[in-house]
Formats: structure tokens, sequence, C-alpha cells
């Protein structure tokens, strides 16, 4: 199974021989569905041409603070270094080990390391002595009680002619290495899920609607976790406010519960689980008018109808060895409805929360959940935010992949 990694990568290169790597770390990490952007030191540049790199990438690469044409245009490094979601510098040569430890700050990719709240990885390449010598010992000891993640050097030929330590590690054991601090051996990775999020709206006629109050914020955390785990993600989402960063997500936005059916029949069938996570309209007006409808003294009447029940004929179809999780957000008898849904929409998973429990439930950043799976006994979880509860969630789904 291909791995993906997803994730929004800042690539640092730094002047030694070892740069000519970089463009395969590049290629490599493309190739994985991370979005990469280089930036290189100065003195990088003498050793591969910025070209090489941003062909590959598909970003301009970035190597100066301030414009050199007067403009007094900059480079944003404190944005460069929040947007990256890991900082990996390969090659690493005894110069910048050496500005790292001492907080030196007199390029882009120092400032963007001083910068970074993300992981970073070290790949060092050095020749031999350089790579002995007590000072860089040191320095690559701090680095490592810092918690910045070190792969390599590897023994072999190196550039001087000497054969020893100082080669920078290959770029697919780089990217291996990469992958396996950022996601483990999740199960995820490589497969196809599909994830609902936000509300549905059904027209009474051209400018209103019958809605509910979800905010899309859990459906998107689970989107956007699913996808650093290495999943392909396929999002249906209801009318949110709500945008997506994150590579490996492709989002498909829908209006009426008919619309989100429609959308789920059709991508379901490639994804190896389903993720049911929006609020869908039970009921629809069985008229919408098609023009606006006038305010007038009496009363109005509108006949609803019942939308089709995509979480039960998702169950019903699922194919051999496809994982289907419902939602269920219950005000009473909580725990009865919800395994009575478990059984009757023939579900691998279900998330239970409660409208009773204060921060769960529509619009907040947090979430109280129970998660129920057939012969299992109920696992209630405290509050947590969102993103902690898609955590868990995911956790459980794979469990049961």
């Amino acid at each position: 199974m291909e791995r993906f990694l997803n994730r929004k990568v800042l690539l640092g290169v730094t002047g030694g021989i070892a740069a000519y790597k970089a463009a395969h770390v590049t290629r490599l990490l493309v190739k994985a569905g991370c979005e990469v952007q280089v930036v290189m030191t100065p003195s990088a540049h003498d050793f591969v041409t910025p070209l090489t790199l941003a062909t590959l990438s598909k970003r301009p690469v970035l190597t100066e603070l301030f414009a050199r044409d007067g403009s007094g245009a900059w480079t944003d490094h404190v944005h460069l270094a929040r947007w990256a979601d890991v900082l990996v510098i390969a090659p690493a040569t005894a110069n910048t080990l050496a500005k790292m430890v001492h907080g030196i700050c007199d390029n882009l990719l120092q400032a963007c390391i001083l910068s970074a709240a993300c992981p970073v990885l070290v790949a060092p390449a050095m020749d031999l002595e350089m790579w002995k010598d007590p000072a860089t010992q040191a320095n690559l000891g701090q680095v490592k009680e810092r918690g910045y993640w070190v792969v390599g050097p590897e023994s072999g030929e190196l550039a001087s002619g000497l054969v020893g330590e100082g080669r920078m590690s290959e770029p697919e054991r780089i990217v291996q290495e990469l992958a396996a601090r950022l996601q483990g051996a999740s199960r995820l990775n490589g497969r196809t899920v599909l994830v609902t999020a936000g509300p549905t709206q059904e027209a009474i006629d051209p400018v209103r609607y019958i809605g509910n109050r979800s905010s899309g914020k859990m459906g998107f955390a689970l989107a956007e976790e699913a996808a650093a785990r290495g999943a392909r993600v396929q999002l249906v989402t209801g009318p949110v406010a709500l945008q997506l960063d994150r590579p490996g997500i492709t989002r498909t936005d829908v209006g009426s519960a008919a619309e989100m059916a429609e959308a789920c029949k059709r991508l379901a069938g490639a994804c190896d689980a389903v993720i049911m996570s929006a609020a869908v309209a039970d009921y629809r007006p069985a008229e919408p008018a098609g023009n606006k409808l006038k305010k007038k003294d009496a009363a109005l009447e509108v006949r609803l109808e019942p939308t089709e029940d995509i979480l039960a004929s998702l169950g019903a179809n699922k194919r051999a060895g496809q994982r289907i999780v419902g939602f269920a957000l219950e005000t009473d008898n909580e725990l009865a409805h919800a395994q009575d849904k478990l059984v009757r929409k023939h579900l691998d998973l279900l998330v239970l929360n409660s409208l009773r429990d204060a921060g769960a439930g529509f619009a907040t950043d947090t979430n109280k959940i129970t998660l129920l799976a057939p012969g299992k006994d109920p696992h209630a979880l405290p509050l947590m935010s969102k993103r902690e509860a898609a955590r868990a969630i995911l956790d459980r789904l794979e469990e049961i992949l």
C-alpha cells in the first residue's frame, strides 16, 4: 500500500555537496502528497540551482529575507514557520548545526528555524573530520536535547575521497523516517476515507430553508486528522464557513440532504471507511415554492416529508472490509437510542454526544463523546477539544480496520 504524508513541509537546503540530494528529497515528498516550500541558504546555490528545486516543488524557492531591488519587500519567516507542519533540513552542514545551537539568525532559513513551533528533522552531512570534531558532536548533542529529530549521517565514500561517517542519509531513508516520526504505523495510511460534515439546508422557497446549528467543526477536524495520518480524504460538507489548508483532502460542497446522499453514494464505494459526522436534515419541505413566499396575516403551513437516511443506506450496503462510523446527538435516553442506532443501521462504530453535556454539540470547539461498537461496552471520554476527539475516534477506527 502506497504511503502518504499529506503534510506541509518547509525544506531547508544548506551549502554542502550533499545539496544535490535535496532534489530527490523534494521529489519524494511531493510524490508522498506533501506541499513543499524550499528555503535555501545563499551558499546552497553553489551546489544546486534554485530552478531545479522550484520545478520539483512547484513553488518558487526562497532565500532572501529582504528583496535586493530596493522595493522594501520581505519574506515573512514567521508566517512560513507557522505554515509548516514540519521543518526538514537536508543537508544540515556543520555551520548550520552550530548556528542552530547558538541561535544565530543571519539568513532566512535560520530565521525560520528560530520561529518554528513544528517538529524539526535534521539530516547532517559533512566530511569525516568535521563530523568527528568535538564542537560538532557537542552541537549535535544540543540539537538532540532540544527535541530535534536527527537522521544519519551514514558511513560511506565522502566528497573528499575519504571513507567514513558524514555522508547524508539517502533521501528514501529521510522520507521514511519522517513518515515514521509523524505517523507511526497508522492503519489509515494509504487508505481512502469519506467524511461528511456540517448541516444541510432544505429549501422552503428560493430564499428560505430549514436547517440546523451544525458548524462542521467536528467533521473538519476528523478530515484533517485522517489526512495527517496519511489517508486520502473525501470530504463532503454542507454549507459552512470553514476552510481547509491540508494536503490530501478533496472537498465536495453540497447544500441539501439529497445532494449529500448523491455525493456519498458516488464516493463511498471506493472508500475503506465512511465517517458520517454531518447533521443531515431528517425532513424537508414536500413542495418548496418556486418563488419567494410573501408574508401574510394568515398562518403559513409547510408540509414536511422525510429525507433519505444516508447512514442507513451506506450501512446496509457496505462492502466486505469497509467500516461505517455514525454519529448520534441525543437529548434524552442517550445510550438506549445510540445502541438502537448502532444495530439498526449496521454500524461498526457510533459516536454519541448529548446536548445536556456542557461544551458538547453544535458550534463549540469542544466535545464530550461516548464511543459504541458492537459487542463492546460503551467507552465514555471526558470533555476535550474537537481535535482531540477526532484523534480518539480515529484511534478506535484504526483498531477495527
